[in-house]
């Protein structure tokens, strides 16, 4: 396995990835042999020339192509701590939050709330006030009791509230069921037989306190093809028309066509490059516009795998082994499903080498299993490489989305640290948790505070 010449979202290893003279994989400049020993296992990696490379793809295309007219927003859910978002915001990026843990991390980041965008398909009352308070720079609303809750928190605070409307577009794209989101079944937005209600509530109701700047649509993650997207942009336009001709001549200014763009996860997945599948929905978007006599929208992309995934990898550590009689071979790490969820619950696969031991001949193919007690915690279903021995360092490839967003404590486990790795030195994100960490939120009632036992055992 070597890393392929392709731009990063479509490569299997971050952009700095080399072998030094042990042939020892290294990223950012560092042994990652040397960054386990020193962090400890499970480790998540992150390259910070990857994720720059990656914003500046999506921004400087953007900028070339789309002048004067677009935002890049990562999409927060993929990997979310402060110093990612002070990351994001040198980039010039604005933030897709779906939550108000993610809003506050942004606030206490110093995150320019104006380009932060606040999505989510069931937002509290609690959450609204927060995103109102802080004047995000837009809310977009998922339904209509959203609709009445951004109302009346903007009334009491006196505020008019910009906002997009969801919608599910009804188009299927092909990935994971549980990654789709723009098919006509799904638990996100507003229909499209809804949506004249929701404006009519915009435009006349609530005209005092709601402003509506656009339409959101998402339909899906792990995307390979840009058709999808080309069919996207026309019905959104359609739309966009449609309102003008029904609502006074409403122009809206904003166009979100969400995310979901892929990236290389394992050999023979080919994504598509970024600038070149932007060049293709503006020149769609570009072409409708004009076809249909509208005027061109802001356009606003929500990229969170296509942006990071590829900048991550995890260490683990090789542990135990057990060979079924006349079946597989379970090779077992430090780590799994309480740090990487998606091969459970999406049959993801990944990609991955043992990075102490790169030079050695492929020898055997085994399954790499994690340490959580479920049979379905498998890291890897199959891996070829050498025998692995314990101690030995395995290096998962593409961990940077949703990993350590989705990380758990089941089995009591603490989670991971995060470090991020610039021009030879790395930086710790998010610190290890500890066993006292674990404890810490939990509380004994009186009635069972007493420190003897009191346990009768049948006889």
């Amino acid at each position: 396995m070597s890393p392929q010449s392709a731009s990063p979202n479509t490569s299997l290893f971050p952009k700095t990835y080399v072998l030094n003279e042990e042939n020892h994989p290294t990223i950012g400049g560092l042994d990652v042999v040397e960054l386990a020993a020193t962090y400890g296992t499970p480790l998540y990696v992150l390259d910070e020339e990857t994720i720059r490379s990656m914003a500046y793809a999506y921004r400087s295309t953007l900028s070339a192509i789309y002048p004067g007219k677009s935002l890049v927003l990562f999409a927060s859910k993929a990997h979310m701590n402060m110093g990612i978002c002070r990351l994001m915001d040198e980039e010039s990026l604005g933030l897709d939050v779906v939550s108000g843990g993610e809003l506050f991390t942004a606030l206490q980041a110093g995150f320019p709330m104006e380009r932060i965008f606040f999505n989510g398909n069931n937002k509290t009352m609690e959450e609204v006030e927060l995103a109102v308070q802080q004047q995000v720079g837009r809310i977009t609303v998922d339904n209509f009791y959203e609709l009445e809750l951004i109302h009346r928190v903007a009334s009491r605070a006196g505020r008019m509230v910009e906002v997009l409307l969801r919608v599910t577009p009804g188009i299927e794209c092909h990935t994971h069921d549980y990654i789709k989101t723009g098919q006509n079944d799904s638990k996100f937005g507003f229909d499209l037989s809804q949506l004249s209600e929701a404006v009519d509530l915009i435009t006349k109701d609530y005209s005092k306190t709601i402003v509506l700047k656009g339409l959101h649509a998402h339909i899906g993650s792990q995307i390979f093809e840009t058709q999808p997207y080309e069919d996207l942009v026309r019905i959104m336009l359609n739309i966009y028309y449609n309102i003008r001709e029904h609502y006074d001549g409403l122009i809206l200014e904003d166009l979100n066509l969400g995310g979901g763009m892929g990236v290389a996860y394992a050999q023979g997945d080919d994504p598509p490059d970024v600038p070149a599948a932007l060049q293709k929905v503006v020149d769609t978007l570009c072409a409708y516009a004009e076809q249909i006599e509208y005027p061109l929208p802001r356009l606003l992309l929500e990229p969170g795998r296509s942006m990071i995934a590829t900048a991550g990898v995890t260490l683990y550590t090789v542990g135990s082994t057990k060979q079924v009689p006349g079946g597989k071979k379970y090779i077992a790490v430090d780590g799994g499903m309480g740090d990487n969820i998606r091969p459970a619950l999406y049959q993801a696969e990944y990609s991955a080498v043992v990075a102490n031991r790169m030079a050695e001949d492929t020898r055997e193919t085994v399954v790499i299993a994690g340490k959580y007690c479920e049979s379905g915690d498998i890291v890897l279903r199959e891996f070829t490489g050498p025998v692995l021995q314990p101690g030995d360092t395995l290096m998962v490839l593409g961990t940077g989305a949703y990993n350590y967003s989705m990380a758990s404590n089941y089995n009591r486990m603490p989670r991971p640290a995060v470090v991020l790795l610039e021009n030879g030195t790395s930086h710790l994100l998010v610190r290890r948790e500890t066993y006292e960490d674990l404890v810490q939120y939990d509380l004994v009632p009186k009635h069972l505070s007493s420190t003897s036992s009191g346990m009768v055992f049948a006889s």
